[in-house]
């Protein structure tokens, strides 16, 4: 039997490997997305676009395309996929890697407010700016909907879906950012606190040096526990050693 591979894609380090695993002989790939974006990059292999219907659907997308293993390379904050992945491997009894980039550390000059949920940022937003850059994607401003002090400027990729607050301005952009570009959005739009999921990655990582140099507070909210038990590496290089083809 063919080795195959699924991908549970929507990342960088999702196209990475797909771009190693498509060029080994012998080996299928397959990459699945949630269609989520309407542009996705291009991604070697064979692509499947959608959900599967749970742990169980998948569990069973699993057996039915002989699948051989399976490499969670979702978003950080994935956690419904990333739990249903997990679930769905050990039901199909087939070896699973979560690969995680590795989060945002605070240096020196940096003033971070870790939370824990959207909702708990959205509580502590008001005792920190009314000037707000809001970049944590276009789904979840529900839990900000009821802020009507502050101005939002709301930054994601695609348009974000509503609720969101009445006094919101929004920006369609995809990184990587540069520090001087986000100094200068920071800059003009005058905003007094940035809000930020711990994404980790260099491609938006750029804000947190300008929030720093600008000695701006930045409300970090941390990223979901991951499955009991998970083996968990943080590049592709780990993600190949671990499927033994490093």
């Amino acid at each position: 039997m063919v080795p195959h591979v699924l991908v549970l894609g929507g990342t960088a380090e999702a196209r990475e490997l797909a771009g190693e695993l498509a060029v080994r002989p012998g080996l299928r790939v397959t990459t699945s997305l949630a269609g989520r974006v309407s542009r996705p990059g291009a991604v070697a292999g064979e692509v499947r676009i959608g959900g599967f219907g749970g742990a169980e659907g998948l569990a069973e997308w699993l057996r039915a395309h002989r699948v051989t293993a399976v490499v969670d390379a979702t978003h950080p904050f994935a956690e419904k996929i990333t739990a249903n992945a997990a679930r769905a491997a050990a039901l199909a009894a087939v070896p699973a890697v979560v690969l995680r980039r590795p989060g945002w550390r605070p240096v020196p000059g940096d003033e971070w407010h870790p939370v824990a949920s959207l909702r708990g940022a959205a509580e502590l937003l008001p005792r920190l700016g009314s000037r707000v850059l809001l970049t944590t994607g276009r789904l979840g401003l529900a839990a900000f909907a009821h802020l009507t002090g502050p101005h939002f400027v709301v930054r994601s990729v695609e348009p974000p879906d509503p609720p969101m607050p009445p006094d919101t301005e929004v920006l369609l952009a995809r990184g990587p950012f540069t520090v001087a570009g986000e100094s200068a959005l920071l800059r003009e739009h005058r905003i007094d606190v940035l809000v930020t999921k711990d994404s980790g990655g260099a491609a938006t990582a750029a804000k947190l040096t300008a929030a720093r140099e600008l000695a701006l507070p930045v409300v970090i909210v941390e990223r979901p526990p991951l499955p009991e038990g998970a083996v968990v590496v943080p590049d592709v290089p780990g993600a190949l050693a671990v499927l033994g083809l490093g």
